[in-house]
């Protein structure tokens, strides 16, 4: 039976999110928490339930993300200063080839996003770009959009990345289990919005590389690619572990519970981050004569963009748990399996609602899970949930027009007007949420 009251409350909280943050600007931390308030006291909860219910959802999401967001932000900054970015992009080219170049962009876009976050990873790479371009004479975008699709299907789909962290956190996922689908997800979107999107968009769009501001970034002495590669594959290779030795793949007795129990702390998201944050401080710091106080610096100033993505996925939690604790997600779960919905089509649909109307994919994977949480069925499987996550994740990265930063950064470095950023950059994001959808109703079917 559907409480219209309680579909009302909920309503009017989006919207009051949406207006908050279109129409007066104020930062998503602050809308998550008012329009969770008003959902609480239009549902009739007492004013010091809302209250203890804000700071439950704070706290249990608060756990586990802070810790992740905030190593998983430190690891990217040693990496980018110390110009591994570079690097592996630099010996990706050497070894596909510039007439392969575009597979290297989409390789190179698909690892880095891993620990470096995606604006400041395309903007480390762009004079790469613009090299190629003045090389080959080609358009931009035959180079620009693999990055690009590389670049953005990891930052949704792979963690320790925030976004998927956040998500997973909220749907209480496995990140192991998310890590391998987002793996699976991701390459054949990859492939299909990055070097063959490209290739047909840079046939009807032509685009110059600027003249200005650039280096020549083959002759920066980069640190060794196989370092690189070994560095970032350390928190991925111990959070997978752990998962497959805690799966029904090893049957109870295959290892005893003490070693087990040692294995799986140091396969823990938080173990492998710190141990992973370890290498790169002396691998990629001290070994390469980066003074204790500048890698300080370096991880400090990193803290800056983690803390807003750890408060604004706080105040996520908050709005999911007041959905629960109102009783509107139960009686939301009730009604949709009454009517036969899929719960990855309504995870999907609900993040696509949210990044049209307000831009931010981190806002639009973070309301959505919120909306999700409370419809999830105590059976659930831990696949299932990480296939939720990924639908989220497809759905938050659909369609980036003008209310996205994005979608002007993107402009901006490739030299695009807005007519152009639409059928290029635009385009190839709303590719990337269909097929990353399809993949993973594909794999429901068969997990």
């Amino acid at each position: 039976m559907i409480d219209f009251s309680l579909i009302s409350a909920v309503i009017i909280g989006i919207v009051v999110l949406l207006v908050l943050i279109l129409r007066f600007k104020i930062q998503a931390f602050i809308a998550l928490l008012i329009a969770s308030i008003i959902v609480g006291i239009l549902s009739g909860m007492p004013p010091l339930t809302i209250i203890s219910t804000m700071k439950e959802g704070m706290g249990n999401t608060l756990g586990f993300v802070a810790v992740v967001v905030g190593l998983g932000a430190m690891f990217g900054a040693i990496l980018e200063h110390s110009g591994g970015a570079k690097a592996l992009a630099v010996y990706l080219l050497k070894t596909f080839g510039e007439k392969n170049a575009s597979w290297a962009m989409v390789i190179t876009g698909f690892f880095i996003a891993i620990p470096v976050f995606f604006d400041v990873a395309f903007i480390i790479l762009i004079p790469l770009l613009y090299s190629l371009q003045r090389k080959t004479k080609k358009s931009l975008l035959l180079y620009a959009i693999p990055l690009l699709a590389g670049l953005a299907i990891t930052h949704a789909f792979i963690p320790p990345t925030p976004g998927p962290v956040a998500v997973a956190d909220i749907l209480k996922a496995d990140l192991g289990w998310v890590i391998l689908f987002g793996f699976i997800v991701g390459i054949p979107t990859a492939i299909v919005c990055g070097p063959l999107f490209g290739a047909y968009i840079s046939n009807k769009i032509f685009v110059e590389a600027p003249q200005q501001g650039l280096e020549n970034v083959h002759t920066i002495n980069h640190p060794p690619v196989k370092m690189i590669i070994a560095i970032i594959g350390i928190p991925i290779v111990l959070i997978v572990s752990n998962t497959l030795l805690n799966s029904a793949l090893f049957e109870a007795e295959t290892i005893p519970e003490g070693l087990k129990a040692w294995l799986a702390m140091i396969g823990h998201p938080f173990t492998a981050l710190i141990i992973a944050n370890l290498v790169a401080w002396y691998l990629l710091g001290i070994k390469r004569n980066f003074t204790k106080n500048k890698l300080l610096d370096i991880t400090t100033a990193s803290m800056g963009p983690a803390g807003i993505i750890i408060l604004l996925t706080g105040a996520g939690g908050v709005f999911k748990q007041v959905l629960v604790n109102t009783g509107t997600g139960e009686m939301l779960a009730n009604y949709f399996a009454d009517k036969g919905v899929s719960l990855l089509l309504f995870s999907f649909l609900a993040a696509v609602l949210v990044r049209l109307l307000q831009g931010s994919a981190t806002v639009a994977m973070i309301t959505a899970a919120g909306l999700t949480a409370p419809l999830l069925s105590v059976d659930i499987s831990a696949i299932d949930k990480s296939l939720l996550v990924i639908s989220i994740a497809s759905g938050a990265s659909i369609a980036s027009h003008v209310n996205d930063s994005g979608f002007w950064l993107v402009s901006k470095y490739l030299g695009l007007n807005e007519t152009q950023t639409f059928k290029s950059w635009t385009l190839m994001t709303t590719l990337l949420a269909l097929v990353g959808f399809i993949s993973v109703s594909v794999l429901s079917l068969i997990f």
